[in-house]
């Protein structure tokens, strides 16, 4: 599939490869260099896998956030 490049370095990934990979807005991507070429790879994130929507999985992360807080300020309380 060929894609030009911007003058910037952007490429527009092809929509009917976005609908096959679930590639959105936001999703992160892995860029590797192997040899002369360049490999992008979807990179899955726990919403992803668990699907989670982003209101409960943002939700989730900030508790988490919390709970590791607490868990430092007990460790070094000690």
């Amino acid at each position: 599939m060929e894609v030009k490049v911007h003058r910037k370095g952007i490429i527009v990934i092809p929509a009917e490869v976005r609908r096959r990979l679930n590639v959105r807005e936001g999703s992160v991507m892995e860029l590797e260099v192997e040899g002369d070429k360049i490999v992008l790879k979807r990179k899955m994130t726990l919403l992803d896998m668990y699907g989670v929507d982003k209101e409960m999985g943002d939700s989730a992360v900030k508790e988490l956030e919390r709970l590791r807080k607490e868990e430092v300020e007990r460790e070094n309380s000690v």
